[in-house]
């Protein structure tokens, strides 16, 4: 269901075919009643993630039935990822998904309660929010693509000088960025002040100039307009090697999610958006560290039925599990 996106109707179709007769509800049953028993398991992967002081951070719709009214409403999947394979950090990579009925900051700070340090995501305004704790214990850093995202869809309507200068500039960051991907985060820090510093330096003298001339209404007034308001956290790569240049990390994370949806079309109800992310989270974590899903979920719900003790549950995360068969 999860990890190839087959929703369980299909399922049950596929084993009527076969003389198995197996009722949705009972799969639905068995799925939720799995969430249910990998939640503690589910639950120490969040709090190993935000532990780390350096994350990802972004959202995807999530449909979901509303009880009587014959219609779905639009809850929220946050993907929370930690990834630091680029700098070769010693923290294993792993994702955390949380259904939330909306897409408010509210949220964000919620799922964040305990984590301090660096957030990378979007332009979404919604995590300004962490801005505004009284601690003031949360950076946010911006992303590139969706920077580059603005100038891109400016050059599609016609011809466009300045958002293809702005295009070539941004490239030069990603070919320097491609030298440097799994390098120490110490040569990474002097290659990108000594390569990546002098192209953001012209860079942003050439917004400058170039927010002068055009209408601040224009489209590309518009992309302009959006990577001088990120800017400062755009720069924050320069001087943090943790930070990758965009958000693609977490992004890819939630490309299965958006496969499920597709294919699914709604879940069931709130607990079943909720079950939904408690085993996608375990799926694609597994799949960033190289373990095959379906065995790794075998052994520990297994092990969990033996009496696996919750003293011990951070054995059972994806890259702490050894399979004893």
């Amino acid at each position: 269901k999860y990890a190839d996106h087959l929703p369980l109707y299909r399922q049950a179709q596929i084993y009527s075919r076969q003389g198995i007769d197996l009722d949705r509800s009972t799969l639905a049953a068995w799925v939720g009643k799995s969430a249910f028993e990998l939640t503690p398991v589910y639950e120490a992967l969040m709090a190993d993630l935000k532990r780390s002081t350096k994350l990802f951070m972004d959202e995807t719709p999530a449909p979901v039935l509303a009880p009587g009214r014959k219609r779905t409403k639009t809850g929220y999947f946050w993907a929370l990822a930690r990834d630091d394979r680029a700098w070769g950090g010693d923290d294993p990579p792993g994702v955390a998904f949380t259904y939330a009925p909306g897409r408010s900051g509210q949220h964000a700070d919620n799922i964040l309660s305990g984590f301090s340090g660096t957030l990378q995501v979007d332009g979404y305004a919604g995590y300004n929010r962490l801005l505004k704790r009284p601690t003031q214990d949360v950076v946010l850093a911006y992303c590139w693509a969706h920077a580059r995202r603005k100038l891109h869809d400016v050059t599609q309507s016609g011809a466009a000088p300045i958002a293809q200068e702005g295009l070539a500039q941004i490239q030069a960051l990603y070919r320097i960025e491609k030298d440097l991907r799994g390098l120490p985060a110490d040569q990474r820090h002097a290659a990108r002040q000594d390569r990546s510093k002098p192209i953001i330096d012209a860079f942003e003298l050439w917004l400058a100039q170039n927010r002068a001339r055009v209408l601040a209404k224009s489209p590309t007034g518009e992309a302009l307009k959006y990577i001088a308001k990120y800017w400062e956290g755009l720069c924050r790569f320069l001087d943090d090697s943790r930070i990758e240049l965009d958000s693609n990390a977490v992004e890819r994370t939630i490309r299965p999610i958006a496969l499920n949806r597709k294919n699914a079309l709604f879940a069931g109800h709130d607990a079943g958006a909720q079950n939904w992310a408690v085993i996608a989270s375990l799926i694609e974590t597994c799949k960033l560290n190289g373990i095959k899903p379906h065995g790794y979920l075998s052994g520990v719900l297994k092990a969990i039925a033996g009496g696996h003790k919750q003293t011990d549950i951070n054995l059972l995360l994806p890259w702490n599990y050894v399979n004893p068969v």
